[in-house]
């Protein structure tokens, strides 16, 4: 097995074979410093070092029903959007590395980031893997899409952000400075294309986001229409570094589909062209922030509702379902928390190596 020093040198060398004068340079700097800074964070960064390490950390699950799945899941990667009906949503809001694999992947990765963010008076690993296979199984015998204008009023309360924070939201596109040279005409044409007919004039301007993409383009349009701001964002997506290193001969992006599965409520904003993802960028379209608050993210109702919705995504094709159901019956209940405690052991040594390394 490759260090974790060489394996950065090896992934961030494949990204600039793929994007060319793309790539931000600017950002990798921010994310190597990211990933020096927490546990947390690191796995968040290194989603292909999951892809290359996790078989040999836990060889059985390598035979479990595969399904098309979310890949980088972990506690941050849960947010809103409004559906065609207006109504705010929350579920899994970055499909960036969506691929085929054993199911219990998605699972693992969740309750290997929730340990690795707990810090000393936060629930049990064991606990953990319990409440998120309590909602997985739940979403996978009656899967629904979680609607927050009439439940879950715990959640919509914890998401809607206060007049000050909407406001700093729109200034702070508003303000955003444009690049150093003009974007690719492929960015532009699909932040055009995303925008309302009659929306202003715009100039599409670069913005730095997440910690897995950092190093990826990702350009803002920030416009007028109809009295009010609208804002629209395009990144760069790639064939998920799941395939990359475990099903080499599959080089689709998936992002469009598992987003807009049969128990989702998708966000009608968010569009994959080619290797282009735009969506809507909102006040309405949030997050919960472990740094902010580890007591909801961690929170029992909150990690069930994160398996349930896991369950939601794995939900496409009904024969799979039927596979998954069968084989969790098999595994019983001690299977999750102990992978992703060995998981979370794994990933956290690897970030003190690369911390010490500099």
């Amino acid at each position: 097995m490759t260090t974790i020093s060489q394996s950065v040198r090896n992934f961030e060398t494949w990204l600039a074979g793929e994007l060319g004068d793309d790539l931000v340079k600017d950002d990798l700097r921010e994310k190597h410093e990211k990933m020096r800074s927490g546990d947390f964070v690191f796995l968040r960064a290194t989603y292909w070092r999951w892809c290359e390490i996790i078989l040999d950390i836990c060889p059985e699950l390598s035979g479990a029903p595969e399904v098309l799945a979310i890949g980088d899941t972990h506690l941050e990667n849960f947010g809103t959007w409004r559906d065609v009906e207006g109504r705010l949503v929350w579920g899994v809001n970055d499909f960036d590395d969506a691929a085929v694999m054993p199911y219990a992947f998605d699972l693992v990765r969740l309750a290997a980031s929730a340990i690795l963010a707990r810090g000393d008076d936060g629930p049990s690993a064991r606990m953990i893997g319990e409440l998120i296979l309590s909602g997985y199984r739940r979403g996978l015998e009656n899967p629904l899409p979680v609607i927050l204008e009439r439940d879950h009023k715990w959640l919509r309360k914890a998401l809607m952000l206060p007049n000050s924070e909407r406001r700093e939201f729109w200034e702070k596109y508003e303000m955003l400075r444009p690049g150093s040279k003009p974007p690719p005409s492929a960015y532009v044409m699909a932040l055009t294309g995303a925008l309302p007919s009659g929306t202003g004039p715009f100039v599409p301007k670069p913005r730095s986001g997440g910690t897995g993409s950092l190093g990826r383009p990702r350009f803002v349009a920030y416009a007028e229409w109809q009295g009010g701001p609208v804002l629209r964002e395009a990144k760069a997506l790639l064939p998920s570094v799941w395939s990359l290193r475990q099903r080499k001969q599959d080089v689709a992006i998936h992002a469009d589909e598992i987003a807009n599965g049969r128990a989702r409520s998708a966000d009608p904003h968010y569009r994959v062209s080619g290797r282009i993802l735009v969506r809507r960028l909102s006040p309405n379209s949030c997050k919960i922030e472990i740094a902010r608050h580890p007591e909801i993210l961690l929170s029992p109702t909150m990690l069930e509702l994160m398996g349930f919705e896991i369950a939601n995504c794995h939900s496409n094709d009904a024969a799979a379902v039927a596979a998954i159901l069968k084989d969790l019956a098999v595994r019983g209940n001690e299977w999750l928390h102990e992978a992703a405690r060995a998981a979370a052991s794994s990933v956290s040594a690897e970030q003190k190596a690369y911390s010490r390394a500099g």
